[in-house]
């Protein structure tokens, strides 16, 4: 056995492991789906009627969407410093496997939760008027790279979770980073909005490309005023996109796996 597939194989174990926790403990999954929502009810009904009404509501879901599946690296981050603290990864280096079966496990059961929190909020996103208006394969490709990105920002959360002296720390640091970045791209309003320094983040923002492609893929136009400015990551937002996600997972998932060597080696 070559030892990615033996560290695919642990990771699988390890990823069942963590799905029975989360089976056990529901409210983990109440929890990445409870703040979306507050999200779609506020954003939709309380600012929606003066920044678009229906057509707004449609242009606001792939946001959510996109800042959903980012927000659940939380709980990779939480996770794995739950884990360091009580000494399970511990018990982990005692047995014969994969140094990379613990990271992968649980960034994949964490994509696993996030796969299941985008179909909850698309259910909540058809009753509150948003719509697929694209072909069946686009719709595919869009939620493939919903998670592509949401896995690349596991990898992101996994070296946090590892950096972290305790879980109180984790669950401030999990979030922290994530906030400016979803609010300062155009996940609630058009990148063209902003003032200056803003706005040139926002474009070149890996989270406004996602969104972006994502709403061509849906076939979700945004309402007067709040289309993307012209620059080559709109242009090609979808290959901006899929190329921040693989970078992401290219330059995190070495970075973490030495930190996890470093940390386990304590």
């Amino acid at each position: 056995m070559t030892v990615l597939t033996q560290g695919i194989r642990d990771g699988g174990i390890i990823a069942w492991r963590n799905l029975l926790n989360v089976r056990r403990n529901v409210d983990w999954l109440f929890a990445a789906v409870i703040q979306p929502i507050m999200f779609v009810l506020l954003f939709a009904y309380v600012f929606g009627g003066a920044l678009g009404g229906g057509q707004y509501r449609e242009f606001l879901i792939a946001g959510i969407f996109v800042q959903t599946t980012s927000f659940n690296s939380a709980f990779t981050v939480i996770g794995l410093c739950n884990d360091l603290q009580k000494g399970i990864i511990d018990r982990f280096r005692s047995l014969p496997m994969s140094r990379l079966a613990v990271l992968l496990g649980r960034t994949t059961s964490d994509l696993v939760v996030s796969a299941m929190a985008l179909l909850i909020m698309s259910l909540c996103g058809l009753l509150v008027g948003w719509r697929i208006r694209g072909s069946f394969l686009d719709a595919v490709v869009a939620y493939l790279l919903l998670l592509l990105f949401g896995f690349a920002m596991s990898w992101i959360g996994a070296l946090i979770g590892l950096s972290s002296p305790s879980v109180e720390v984790a669950q401030s640091a999990g979030l922290m980073w994530l906030f400016p970045l979803s609010f300062i791209s155009s996940a609630f309003v058009g990148a063209g909005t902003m003032p200056g320094p803003l706005k040139a983040i926002a474009e070149w923002n890996p989270f406004t490309a996602v969104i972006q492609s994502v709403r061509d893929l849906f076939g979700n136009e945004a309402p007067p005023g709040m289309a993307p400015p012209p620059g080559w990551p709109a242009d090609n937002a979808l290959l901006y996109a899929v190329v921040s996600s693989v970078g992401i997972l290219a330059v995190f998932i070495p970075l973490s796996v030495a930190k996890y060597r470093r940390v386990a080696s304590k």
